[in-house]
């Protein structure tokens, strides 16, 4: 559950400043990608852990809601369920920090019973906002099945290379491709440094390295270079990643070439930048593919 706060700027240490517009919002990368992926008009479900508690009904409400399948959710009396604090400032920049509650307890043996639903799936996406066991067991099953692999190594944990080694896709956005390098990002040649190094831990992997309002650099079988974001006015950066991870996913299922699939990711995070929250920002197929087939976009920040 996402509890956010408005800001002018960021906080110093040891001070405290006056927000706005405090609001709570569900959230969660995996809940936001299953969301992105329903929206865009593809069947997904959920392999999760939420709390007992008001915020966990809310949150399996919202997924269902948008048409995510949850059964594979379990509820844990014993914690609550994840929250993170968000500060948004002026310029729709933010800052986290998230309590994991009930993701935490997410383990290898909450992954097994669900092996029939990963086999018969078309893509398996994956983060890291619960035990990188659950993960790796996860990854696993989906590889022994032919289910292609899209993985997002966010929030950043240390993975073993094996994990990276069994994706079809990795995209990390700049701060996590230089934690994995060990290559500093801060243009799209860096950027492309630091895919062509993933792409050596990982030779199998199509790498996409998100930049934000920058767009994505691609190193891939199909493709190497920079694809760009669309020019629009961000008053929420919250889920923008996950919405491009959910609108990618359903283009490469759907057999879309992988530069366009970008794009069209793309989009899907540009219009989300312009609305407040994880989840309510993200669009529909339709828009996304509006903006994307729109050279001369104009995005205005809904009211």
């Amino acid at each position: 559950m996402d509890l956010v706060i408005e800001a002018p700027r960021f906080p110093a240490p040891g001070e405290a400043i006056h927000g706005k517009n405090f609001r709570r919002a569900c959230g969660g990368k995996g809940a936001n990608q299953a969301c992105a992926v329903a929206r865009m008009g593809m069947k997904a479900a959920i392999i999760g852990a939420v709390g007992a508690d008001a915020f966990g009904d809310e949150m399996l409400a919202s997924v269902r809601d948008a048409g995510v399948e949850t059964a594979a959710v379990v509820r844990r009396a014993e914690v609550p369920s994840g929250a993170a604090m968000i500060v948004l400032d002026a310029s729709g920049q933010n800052q986290i920090v998230v309590a994991n509650g009930a993701n935490d307890t997410l383990l290898e043996a909450d992954v097994a019973p669900h092996t029939e639903l990963i086999s018969r799936s078309q893509a398996l996406v994956m983060q890291l906002e619960t035990p990188v066991s659950g993960v790796v067991a996860a990854a696993d099953i989906a590889r022994q099945a032919g289910v292609p692999v899209i993985f997002n190594p966010a929030p950043y944990s240390p993975v073993p290379e094996s994990l990276l080694q069994s994706c079809s896709f990795i995209i990390p956005n700049e701060g996590e491709a230089a934690h994995l390098t060990g290559i500093a990002i801060h243009d799209v040649v860096s950027a492309g440094a630091a895919a062509r190094r993933l792409r050596q831990i990982a030779p199998q992997a199509n790498v996409l390295v998100t930049l934000g309002a920058n767009g994505v650099w691609l190193d891939t079988d199909q493709f190497t270079g920079h694809v760009p974001g669309f020019a629009v006015t961000a008053v929420d950066t919250v889920g923008a990643g996950d919405t491009f991870i959910g609108a990618f996913a359903v283009q490469i299922v759907e057999g879309a070439d992988i530069r366009e699939a970008a794009r069209f990711g793309c989009a899907a995070a540009a219009i989300a930048v312009t609305r407040r929250g994880a989840q309510t920002s993200i669009p529909s197929r339709a828009e996304a593919l509006a903006l994307k087939n729109d050279s001369m976009n104009t995005i205005r920040p809904q009211k």
